[in-house]
């Protein structure tokens, strides 16, 4: 039976400090557990940044385990197959064993998790920024304010302040490439002949290296992620420079038209984050403020959403917090570590680019079943 009260005899409390996949997650899970939680996000509203996102099996269980499954099913799409092409010739078709993957704009699961956080009761604050936490259990706002809480969650991003006040030590570092996200219309019609139900991850390196991940969200929706170096000015134009990306890619002109629409359009460059340690006393930090990861195996939100889940598995019947959060993070660190080192290595070398790349080893985390704490699929 989960252990919800503190020694003092009250319902514990979690304060979280982020309002993103990662943060939502952990309210949730938390609040089904018993458990007092306030969200503190520091925009003046809950919303979604970014276009597409992919969930594998682990992303989709922890959507289970959170009541919000059904609800992200409807409007998302899972795609026949996960086409390669180098220079516009298939090289690869995978299909993961029949392993459960999904594809669907950042929006949808939000606005999901969201649903479902208001559904459960969480203490939901907008405009409230989390500037610092203490390993003792007291989170500081820019307000001022001062918040005591039996367990700090920083799921605050990359730029973590709850991290960067307690001083952890990272490592971080760049990669040669970046890339372009972005939704338009499928224009599928427009497109003509052709498997556009697919996934298809369109490469090339010559005479310039661009990259399309060609990922259909739902019947209207396509998500483009387009990859090019950061020392390509015309690659890395945003908004995207439409004449470059039509001479490499003519067959998708009807989307990259709508693309090149796009005034809000953001180059990224793929980035890792590693942390000594995700714990410190009474704080646990998680998603991309923990081990923020190259988007090659497409699993920084489930990684993100997997480990927020298990905290409250770990925390559930736990008479020390502080031991619990160690016990977490030996728990389910080690496959986000390796997950994170993979695609590292793949972004660097641009091994997708070769196609059958998602290895029984690439697929390590995706496999991961977080209700069963278990790999739960044949790889």
């Amino acid at each position: 039976m989960a252990n919800t009260t503190s020694t003092s005899g009250r319902t514990r409390r979690a304060e979280i400090a982020g309002g993103g996949f990662a943060g939502l997650t952990a309210a949730i899970a938390l609040r089904q557990s018993g458990w007092d939680v306030r969200l503190h996000e520091k925009s003046p509203e809950l919303r979604a940044f970014g276009a597409g996102i992919y969930l594998w099996h682990n992303g989709l269980r922890v959507l289970e385990g959170v009541g919000a499954l059904e609800d992200v099913l409807t409007g998302s799409h899972t795609p026949p197959t996960y086409q390669t092409w180098m220079h516009n010739k298939s090289v690869s078709r995978e299909t993961f064993n029949g392993l459960p993957w999904r594809v669907m704009t950042r929006s949808h699961l939000h606005d999901a998790l969201v649903r479902r956080v208001r559904e459960v009761g969480v203490d939901i604050r907008v405009n409230s920024e989390a500037v610092a936490a203490d390993p003792q259990g007291r989170l500081t706002l820019q307000t001022g304010e001062v918040l005591e809480a039996d367990l700090i969650i920083g799921a605050d991003g990359v730029g973590s302040k709850v991290r960067d006040s307690i001083g952890f030590k990272q490592e971080r570092w760049s990669a040669t490439d970046g890339i372009i996200r972005l939704i338009v219309p499928r224009k599928k019609e427009e497109l003509g002949d052709g498997e556009w139900d697919n996934t298809i991850d369109m490469w090339n390196t010559s005479p310039r290296v661009q990259r399309i991940l060609y990922s259909p969200c739902n019947d209207k929706e396509l998500y483009l992620g387009m990859m090019a170096p950061a020392a390509d000015p015309r690659g890395s134009r945003v908004p995207i420079d439409l004449e470059v990306w039509v001479e490499m890619f003519p067959f998708l002109e009807p989307c990259l038209v709508e693309a090149a629409k796009l005034q809000s359009a953001r180059y990224d460059k793929y980035e890792t984050t590693k942390l000594d340690s995700w714990t410190r006393g009474k704080v646990a930090l998680v998603g991309d403020a923990a081990h923020a990861m190259c988007p090659a195996l497409a699993q920084g939100a489930g990684c993100s959403m997997v480990n927020a889940f298990s905290i409250a598995q770990d925390v559930a019947s736990a008479a020390s917090i502080e031991e619990a959060l160690v016990g977490w993070e030996k728990r389910v660190r080690p496959i986000t570590d390796r997950c994170q080192a993979i695609s590292a290595d793949y972004a660097a070398h641009r091994s997708l680019s070769k196609g059958n790349m998602f290895t029984p080893a690439a697929l390590e985390a995706a496999c991961y079943d977080p209700l069963r704490q278990v790999s739960s699929w044949p790889q």
